[in-house]
């Protein structure tokens, strides 16, 4: 769906830093693992953006961020102009209702003692004024229909469904509240592929019905290009590349996104013959000991003295959108 242009989530600065300690009593500060540090974007409604990087580069932290489930360090999070950072309480509360999320294993992120009515109606409990007592086995049973279930299961148990019709209920409780703001963090990456591309095609429908704004976490390129309008590309904390979808993966400038791209299975056989294969060397650092200047050059191929001395700023580069990079060139990238 194409976004309305009007904005509803703004992230500026956004850092969290987890301390290391050492000692069991007189627990000393020794080092900090910069999970987040310094991420900035807009969401606006009826938008996707996608967020996607390697494992461990702060993707799960920014969707525990965003949702307050954690505070940050620095920087802020502001929805419909109002700072969730600083919220607190009842604030906070009614806040988190405008935003909420569905999680990646559908097979955990549902209590296997409760009814799958008493899942998706748990959040009714928690706000009561959006659905009166009397009137929540109604709303669960719509919600139940609008993913695609049949409401007559309502008093089944998560085991008694497979891993699709789990996240559709995961999915239907997400919905409950009728929030602005669905953070998806890899909602198919436990799934088949061919149950993915249902749950992927049960989102868009969505979307386009009740005029949602996604962020969309994956570490699967191919799977974020099917539904988000924007991506961007995190590495070690930082966003290296942000941009609309077709000039991320038609025109993609940072060697970063490069590397992932070229990762992306063609099922073309002169497709893959034609097709650059970027191997990069060697393992991410670890967060708690980031290089200097970009985090990527101790894997970059086109690393010199300057990626060491002094960090680039996201900044619109080759390729026309923005990217993090010195040396960025926009790359065409061949597709099936």
């Amino acid at each position: 769906m194409a976004p309305s242009g009007e904005r509803i989530l703004e992230v500026r600065d956004l850092v969290k830093h987890f301390p290391l300690t050492q000692g069991i009593v007189l627990k000393r500060q020794i080092g900090a693992i910069k999970a987040v540090d310094g991420v900035s974007f807009d969401l606006h409604r009826g938008e996707t953006l996608g967020v996607v990087g390697e494992s461990g580069c702060g993707k799960s932290t920014l969707a525990k961020l965003l949702m307050a489930l954690e505070r940050p360090t620095s920087g802020g999070v502001t929805i419909n102009g109002q700072d969730m950072t600083k919220a607190r309480g009842a604030e906070l509360k009614r806040m988190r209702r405008n935003i909420q999320m569905v999680m990646q294993d559908p097979y955990t992120s549902l209590n296997p003692r409760m009814t799958v009515g008493d899942i998706i109606g748990e959040p009714f409990e928690i706000h009561t004024d959006v659905a009166p007592k009397g009137d929540r086995r109604r709303k669960v049973q719509e919600l139940l229909e609008v993913v695609g279930l049949n409401p007559e299961h309502i008093n089944r148990y998560p085991h008694q469904f497979s891993g699709g019709q789990r996240q559709r209920i995961g999915i239907a409780r997400g919905l409950a509240l009728q929030p602005e703001i669905i953070i998806c963090d890899e909602p198919v990456s436990a799934l088949d592929v061919s149950i993915q591309a249902q749950v992927m095609n049960l989102l868009e429908r969505l979307q386009e019905e009740f005029n949602l704004a996604y962020i969309f976490i994956a570490h699967d390129l191919s799977v974020v290009r099917h539904i988000s309008d924007r991506v961007a590309v995190m590495y070690l904390g930082k966003i290296v590349e942000l941009g609309k979808d077709e000039a991320i993966y038609e025109r993609s400038a940072h060697p970063y996104t490069q590397a992932l791209l070229s990762a992306v299975p063609v099922p073309d056989p002169e497709g893959r013959e034609s097709r650059e294969r970027i191997i990069l060397q060697g393992d991410p650092p670890s967060p708690a000991d980031p290089p200097s200047g970009c985090r990527f050059r101790t894997r970059c191929w086109k690393a010199q003295d300057i990626c060491a001395e002094q960090e680039p700023l996201l900044e619109v580069r080759a390729g026309g959108h923005l990217s993090a990079c010195h040396f960025a060139e926009a790359h065409d990238v061949i597709h099936a």
